[in-house]
């Protein structure tokens, strides 16, 4: 880990006492490439070997957390972060290194989890409630509470394999925030549920961090991420590549997040088979058009390169407002055109007859995409034309309008 750059936390060292030390964390899963049944008959035994893959989620991780904090962890999917938070919790065992906490740990990690489908939401409480250390006689005390909470009161006799994404949410956030916990832990589960509830939760957590309770957070919502945490922490490649401060983890984040679209744009475009060159917009007659006039027909002539042979492919147009607001589309498909392999180089004229746009810039774009491999390209705004007067109406969309 010769990339990692820790900050200290000059507010929470030698002050408050340490509730969860991470000491060199590793875990590992094996991820098999014979997928089907059929594969891993064949691949029984030795030769079985050559078709796993070893995967390491998390690598030599370290990590001190002091009681009252609250720790932001951040990473691009596929990073760790939920792999961390979940050995933090217990709920999955390291591969290499130790995990040691003290208190009551309370896991709100998946939606639903800990939920049986073909138990009523009153049957899931009790269930959940004592997953996470609760008695029942603590369970009835919190009960009414956890009910006024999560707002479904009207379905808690109702199996929840009936209920929303939101009311699963809901109950699951109400029995984790009422078990009294020391160290709560949330993965991404902010982000569901109404505006009301979000603010609900929000509220909940800072309760919890008036009462100086530890609150462990992954989330893509940066701007949450800094308005409640103390501290955050970078994930990458299962590394824990930054710790300390909320905005300078978020500016480490998004240049981690530029390198590897840097990475995945290089590989996209080594593996493409065709691609879209150029727009050209024309009249009629073949001329470049830069302004349209209302109802007259044009051409999208999109020129696409071959890198390689496409046995079977599609093409597509759209067309975008200045505020990116798509106002018309179509592709090949919906036209029903069959187009022939793509031996070559090619140019495609998509004709458009009798469209009413409103006053305004309009942006123009084209996709290739492969049926017979996987492969696409688009070029975004590759051409524009302008509509000019005045509308009477609002929208992209020009229509005689009268009162009588």
């Amino acid at each position: 880990m010769s990339d990692k750059v820790t900050v200290a936390d000059p507010a929470s060292a030698g002050i408050r006492p340490e509730v969860i030390r991470v000491d060199r964390v590793s875990k590992r899963f094996t991820v098999r490439k014979d997928s089907s049944i059929k594969e891993r008959i064949v691949t029984l035994g030795r030769a079985g070997r050559r078709h796993r893959e070893d995967f390491w989620a998390l690598s030599d991780v370290s990590l001190d957390i002091h009681a009252g904090t609250t720790i932001g962890l951040i990473g691009h999917n596929g990073s760790g972060k939920s792999t961390l938070l979940k050995v933090l919790g217990g709920i999955i065992q390291p591969t290499s290194g130790a995990v040691l906490s003290r208190g009551r740990v309370a896991a709100l990690l998946e939606l639903g989890a800990g939920f049986h489908p073909d138990l009523t939401g009153r049957e899931n409480v009790y269930l959940n409630a004592s997953v996470l250390g609760l008695t029942r006689e603590e369970t009835d005390a919190q009960f009414d509470a956890i009910l006024e909470f999560s707002g479904v009161a009207e379905f808690i006799d109702t199996q929840v394999k009936f209920y929303s994404s939101g009311m699963y949410v809901r109950l699951a956030f109400a029995i984790a925030v009422h078990t009294d916990p020391d160290i709560l832990l949330v993965d991404e589960v902010l982000a569901v549920g109404d505006e009301r509830f979000q603010k609900k939760c929000l509220d909940k957590i800072a309760e919890f961090q008036q009462q100086g309770r530890t609150i462990i957070i992954v989330s893509h919502a940066l701007d949450q991420i800094v308005a409640l945490c103390d501290r955050v922490v970078v994930m990458n490649r299962g590394q824990l590549v930054y710790d300390g401060m909320p905005s300078a983890a978020v500016s480490r984040f998004r240049e981690l997040l530029e390198a590897v679209g840097d990475v995945n744009d290089q590989h996209e475009a080594a593996s493409r088979a065709m691609e879209v060159e150029r727009i050209e917009l024309l009249d009629r007659v073949g001329v470049p058009i830069e302004e349209y006039v209302a109802t007259e027909q044009f051409v999208v002539r999109v020129h696409v390169r071959m890198i390689r042979p496409v046995e079977s492919w599609a093409i597509g147009f759209s067309i975008d407002d200045s505020r990116g607001q798509l106002v018309l589309a179509s592709n090949s498909d919906l036209l029903e055109q069959h187009l022939p392999p793509l031996t070559q180089s090619r140019v495609v004229d998509i004709v458009v007859n009798g469209a009413h746009f409103a006053p305004g810039v309009y942006n123009v774009n084209a996709n290739v995409a492969g049926f017979s491999e996987s492969t696409s390209h688009a070029l975004m705004q590759g051409a524009s034309f302008a509509v000019r007067g005045v509308s009477d109406t609002v929208g992209p969309v020009v229509a005689a309008v009268s009162m009588n």
